[in-house]
């Protein structure tokens, strides 16, 4: 169901080789990447296509000229909510009502979600993660100091994570913000002075599991902030799953 790859760091790094065994994984997550990084200003770019990395040119010339960056969100797609477009591929991005600028990762379902409603009807494609950034932007609006922002972001875990997957990546053009709530599914290596995370370890160095239902924010490649401990621990349940699916195509 999807796979995310991050790093922030307090410099220019090259992610070549870190972004070329992470697209080895579109062969289970075949329908779309995404690649939103930054530099040293915190200007976000952003590159994507509904199609399997493993099969893309793009992506072949992409790594082939060389990534840097001072940090970067990556995403291969397992569609469960919404079609196979571009509109539905992630990363997100978007200005908040105070015109900062954000992308946004997330892998998992909302299963139930009232903030969330009134946004299915403005989004531009028609997946959750979408809905939950839309409602992402939506909280900030009037929020200018980092704090407040930290507290906003961290609610919104809690509050969101609740009977929900919530594993997800966000960067605000300074802080890059990580989630998750379900074991086994985020794992983070920290580096001097930068820290990789991904969904999966990509090699066999020192990668250690994500603290699970605690909202992490980090600037520069450090540890900034811990958000509340909750008790929202999600578990798979493939009946759940099925039914979701039934919902979503009609039958």
């Amino acid at each position: 169901m999807c796979e995310m790859f991050g790093v922030t760091s307090d410099r220019t790094i090259d992610v070549t080789a870190e972004l070329r065994e992470f697209f080895k994984h579109g062969e289970y997550n075949p329908h779309g990447w995404g690649i939103a990084s930054w530099n040293d200003k915190g200007k976000i770019t952003i590159d994507k296509e509904p199609v399997d990395s493993t099969r893309s040119g793009k992506i072949v010339s992409y790594l082939s000229s060389g990534v840097t960056c001072r940090g970067i969100i990556a995403h291969i797609r397992k569609a469960t909510i919404g079609y196979v477009e571009y509109k539905n591929t992630h990363p997100f991005i978007a200005h908040d009502p105070n015109w900062r600028e954000w992308a946004f990762a997330h892998n998992g379902t909302i299963f139930e979600s009232e903030e969330l409603y009134p946004y299915q009807d403005i989004q531009a494609g028609s997946t959750d993660s979408e809905r939950i950034f839309l409602y992402m932007l939506d909280q900030n609006k009037g929020i200018t100091d980092e704090l407040s922002r930290y507290k906003v972001m961290d609610s919104l875990a809690v509050k969101l994570s609740d009977k929900n997957k919530l594993n997800f990546f966000a960067f605000d053009g300074q802080d890059f913000y990580v989630h998750k709530n379900e074991a086994g599914t985020m794992y983070r290596k920290n580096n001097d002075g930068y820290v990789f995370f991904s969904t999966r370890p990509l090699d066999g160095g020192n990668w250690e599991e994500v603290p699970q239902n605690r909202l992490l924010v980090y600037r520069d490649g450090q540890l900034r902030y811990e958000g509340t401990v909750h008790d929202h621990t999600y578990v798979h349940d493939e009946e759940q799953m099925n039914m979701l699916y039934l919902g979503y195509s009609g039958l």
